[in-house]
This record gives structure tokens, sequence and C-alpha cells, in this order.
């Protein structure tokens, strides 16, 4: 599915158990490599009435949903504002990408107030979110020899180097291509690949640069953090803990 339908997945998205505060966008689609047929990665953020907060029956943490559309899978994954915001602001790279999604199915004042504050919860350590994704994905590659883990890698490496360097988050490769001077020029070609087929095996696609280039971006993500200007803690934490106050006594 590489066309979104918003509006279809909006429908799709009503009716869950909890009120949404967003949902967007994540997965290939938000890396700009989407295939025909790739799952669609929804992520977003519920907020749990106040009697499953405090009493005694405790609300789903995370609720997790699956359905399948022309041949491919919708999976919506969303967490209670205080897993989230907790998520949030300990270096997790995952729910920052979600939060700051340019695809937004829902949204709501809230998220709109917690996409201003997104930019006060980076720190320098997102590097080592990146650099452990990257590994992560890096030996995956390694074990299926299909082109979307590499891709995956080269991904986490740049967001990482871009946020480093520049404070701001990137998620989309084909535009981090462009961003970063150490991307590959061969990148074009191997999304292109990877658009035509989500399980193409990188036999004949790659080059045998890869290795070294994955190396020294592994390197330049390293130096990139400790010279960053990026502060050790989230300088949006007060606010951020502000919000799920009010969030939850409907101040």
């Amino acid at each position: 599915m590489t066309t979104l339908d918003l509006g279809e997945l909006r429908e799709i998205t009503a009716g869950q158990p909890y009120p949404l505060l967003f949902v967007t966008v994540s997965g290939a689609h938000l890396y700009g490599f989407p295939s025909r047929d790739s799952d669609v990665d929804l992520r977003g953020a519920h907020l749990l009435p106040i009697e499953e907060v405090v009493g005694l029956r405790a609300g789903r943490a995370t609720v997790d949903i699956a359905w399948e559309r022309n041949g491919a899978e919708i999976d919506l994954v969303t967490h209670d504002a205080f897993k989230f915001f907790r998520l949030l602001l300990s270096r997790n790279g995952y729910v920052l990408e979600q939060l700051l999604s340019p695809i937004v199915v829902t949204s709501s004042p809230a998220h709109e107030e917690l996409r201003a504050l997104g930019p006060g919860t980076v720190t320098r350590h997102h590097a080592h979110h990146y650099r452990g994704f990257a590994e992560t994905q890096k030996r995956l590659y390694a074990t299926s020899g299909e082109l979307k883990p590499l891709l995956y890698t080269f991904r986490a490496y740049l967001t990482g180097l871009y946020l480093m360097r520049s404070g701001e988050l990137s998620a989309h490769l084909p535009a981090l291509a462009g961003l970063v001077p150490e991307a590959p020029g061969y990148l074009a070609e191997l999304i292109a690949a990877k658009v035509a087929g989500e399980h193409r095996a990188a036999a004949g696609l790659v080059p045998p640069a890869v290795d070294g280039d994955l190396a020294a971006l592994a390197a330049a993500l390293e130096d990139a953090r400790t010279v960053t200007r990026l502060p050790e803690r989230p300088p949006a934490e007060d606010a951020v803990h502000d919000l799920l106050v009010r969030l939850r006594t409907g101040r």
C-alpha cells in the first residue's frame, strides 16, 4: 500500500476503547520507501479514564489492534498518555518520530501542544537509540539478505546524525540522503528497488562499499554525539508533566 487514504484510516481507527490523543503513520511510509505490499504502521497515544488509573481495575497501558485492507495489514498501537510521555522523555526515538510524524491520521489540541514540546524532549542521548536501532537492523540484514533492514540501518544512522547536528528530526530517508553529506550516492537506487518489492533481496544491488559506508556512519554518529549542543536532560520535562496532569484532571 504505497498510497495512503487518510480518510479511510481515520474511519478504521474510530471507535477505539479510549479517547485518542493522536494517531500518525510510522514505518516505511514515514521513512520514504513503502512498497505495494508494505504494512501500514499506525502509532499514537490514548487517554485512560481516571477511574482506570487510580482504581483497582487498571486500564490498558497499550492497545494493539490489526486490520487487513486491500491485501495489506494495518496495525494500530497506542500507549496511554503516562506511558507515552515517559517514553518520550527517555531518549526513545520511536515515540518521538510518532509524535512528530507529518502523516497525521487523528489529532487533538493535546497532540498539538505535545508536538510543540517535542523538540524540547531531545537530548544528546538519542544518539544511543539510533545507534542501537541501526546495529539491530544491520544484524537482521546480515541474516536475511534483504534490502529492507539495510535501508532501515541507513535510515537510523542518518536520522541520528542529522538530529545530533541540527537538533531537528527527519525520518525520511530520501530527504536525509540530501541533508547528510556522508549519505552514499547509491541510496536512491536501493530505495527504488525496495519500493518495487517489500522483501527484495539485496544480492546484486548493493555495492561492495556498503560495509565501509555503514562503519563510517557509525563513527560519524558517535563523533556527532560527543560534540552536539543538545542537552543532557530534556528541557521540556516539566511542561510535559504539567500537560499530563491537566489531561488527567480535566483542567
